[in-house]
């Protein structure tokens, strides 16, 4: 197993979302979801990526994620009968690693069938057999934690930080996760938005 590659960024493909990654004189070919590939430093920079490698009949294909974080939940994905890596890779571009987590905790089907691929019915099997490997805690400390690549994206960070605190506050009102998750996915996000702001138009959703 490749756990981890360092080396010079050689060149990228975006179209075929993959880079050669070069380092020791080999150039090794590494696919990314779509939402890392647009995090990639500049060519010629160094870029190290926790890798997993997929072992076929006709070759080995090696898959690449900026944190550790994001290539468990890739594995994650891989567990569920169905989705291979093509398919898992495919959802991490369509959501990042929290909002899948958010969605499946929310039994929000209808956010992961977005993903290329992968209708209502895989979306759901996903929730099923990953709703008890993932938990609230486990969703927050991951968001919390972050990454250098992924910090660039600061507003993105504070307005999930902001939706973070909304369903904590909820659930301290005596709302089910579930249901507080459920209300603030419902809130349509506009920048400048407080948890106030958030808690107030989630709370109009708990009304009906």
């Amino acid at each position: 197993m490749i756990a981890h590659i360092r080396g010079v960024l050689e060149y990228i493909e975006p179209e075929e979302g993959l880079i050669v990654l070069e380092t020791g004189g080999i150039g090794y070919q590494i696919l990314l979801s779509g939402k890392d590939m647009d995090l990639l430093p500049s060519v010629g920079e160094e870029l190290r990526l926790y890798t997993y490698l997929q072992v076929r009949d006709d070759a080995f294909v090696l898959y690449g994620f900026f944190t550790r974080e994001d290539k468990r939940l890739f594995r994650q994905l891989l567990s569920v009968s169905g989705i291979g890596p093509k398919g898992a890779l495919g959802i991490l571009s369509a959501l990042s690693a929290d909002d899948l987590r958010f969605a499946v905790l929310a039994d929000d089907a209808k956010a992961i069938a977005k993903a290329p691929g992968i209708g209502h019915k895989t979306a759901q099997k996903l929730i099923l057999e990953l709703r008890d490997k993932l938990s609230l805690e486990e969703a927050f400390e991951a968001r919390l934690a972050g990454t250098e690549a992924k910090k660039a994206a600061q507003p993105a960070s504070d307005m999930s930080e902001a939706r973070g605190e909304a369903v904590e506050a909820l659930t301290a009102l005596g709302y089910s996760s579930s249901e507080a998750l459920k209300a603030v996915r419902q809130v349509e996000m506009t920048e400048g938005m407080n948890v106030e702001d958030i808690l107030k138009a989630a709370l109009k959703f708990m009304s009906f």
